[in-house]
């Protein structure tokens, strides 16, 4: 089987040619395929791409083939509502997307008024799945799951030290701060320091000068990847060794590329690495003959297309009331283990757990 990109409306478009005569099924895949957040937007497009090949290489959807649409967005709330309006036009079905919370709730409303199933395999805002859209489902864990147990930890081990909370101000950023935050007031602890920092900035070196000299032991960012890699890399440049703790966006290798080596010793909450299921063993090694690392959004992605076919599969219809009554009733067999979703379309089995860098790689805090 050929699979074959082409450019249409925007779109980049993948295509089986292993016949002519199967019609074909619309699906896309959309997040941040330029911008800042670019890496993460690559692991979604490659999980898809993998997923649509290996499902038409199988014999398709019930004997026709899957179409992938691709379209940045680029975490923009207001470009994710134009795409959430020009993808009906194109009889997509289906929605692996978004990445940014705030995308994905923005255009999730789009979704539940055309009529169209969004799996997200990344967004973390609580307030996604309690919308109420039957038509929303969620692979990632929410912010209130993580930011409890990034709170827990700083209580437990910092519970005499002062630890500052920064966010960039985002609807994903702030949420975890705020979770955090509160865990921390819960346990008795105020933060002395709590403060909503620029974002895409490249010098934070006036925040880390701050709370060096307010004696900071600990901080937690609510925000991207490289944020808190230019962070703690200008902190270490001034000698200044702080515990830098984050939410899952760490797990992105830049992290590490832009830190320079200061990121050693950086912890974050994340699910378990599916990386490491035996039911992705398989898929991950195809990602590595084409010397592409499935990590971060990878496996969600191709598990979130996974879902879709198999409720389709199981409703026999690719009518929305039909795959939605089958995703809320179908334990489906992924890369990523068993997923079932709960009555908000929340996983539900939901789990964190805490990851430390360390000479160029993160593996499970033990």
């Amino acid at each position: 089987m050929k699979l074959v990109a082409f450019a249409v409306a925007g779109f980049v478009c993948l295509a089986s040619m292993a016949s002519t005569s199967k019609a074909e099924v619309e699906i896309a895949v959309v997040g941040p395929m330029s911008g800042e957040y670019q890496a993460f937007g690559e692991q979604m497009r490659r999980g898809a791409q993998q997923a649509v090949s290996d499902i038409n290489a199988g014999g398709g959807l019930l004997g026709d083939t899957l179409e992938l649409f691709v379209k940045d967005d680029g975490c923009d709330p207001a470009r994710a509502v134009a795409i959430a309006n020009q993808l009906p036009g194109d009889r997509v079905k289906f929605v692996a997307g978004h990445l940014c919370s705030a995308a994905s709730i923005n255009a999730a409303r789009i979704y539940a008024e055309e009529g169209l199933v969004q799996i997200t395999p990344a967004s973390t805002d609580p307030t996604l799945t309690e919308q109420g859209a039957a038509n929303v489902f969620r692979l990632s864990g929410r912010e209130d799951q993580q930011g409890i147990l990034a709170g827990e930890l700083l209580a437990r081990y910092f519970v005499d030290k002062k630890i500052a909370i920064v966010h960039n101000d985002s609807t994903h950023g702030k949420g975890l701060a705020d979770t955090v935050a509160a865990t921390l007031h819960a346990a008795g602890i105020t933060e002395a320091w709590y403060e909503v920092y620029e974002p895409a900035s490249a010098d934070y070196s006036g925040l880390m000068g701050r709370l060096k000299d307010e004696g900071i032991a600990a901080f937690y960012v609510g925000g991207h990847h490289s944020e808190a890699a230019v962070m703690i890399k200008q902190a270490r440049a001034m000698g200044y060794a702080p515990q830098l703790v984050a939410g899952d966006t760490l797990t992105a290798e830049e992290f590490w590329q832009i830190s320079d080596g200061a990121g050693e010793g950086a912890i974050m909450t994340s699910p378990p690495d599916p990386r490491l299921n035996p039911e992705a063993a398989t898929v991950v090694a195809r990602f590595r003959a084409q010397k592409f690392e499935p990590a971060g959004y990878t496996l969600n992605t191709y598990a979130a297309v996974q879902i879709w076919v198999q409720a389709v599969r199981a409703a026999r219809s690719t009518a929305p009331e039909d795959v939605i009554k089958a995703m809320r009733s179908t334990r489906f067999r992924t890369v990523i283990g068993e997923v079932t979703f709960d009555t908000k379309g929340d996983v539900s089995t939901p789990r964190y757990i805490w990851y430390r860098w360390s000479s160029g790689t993160y593996a499970p805090l033990q």
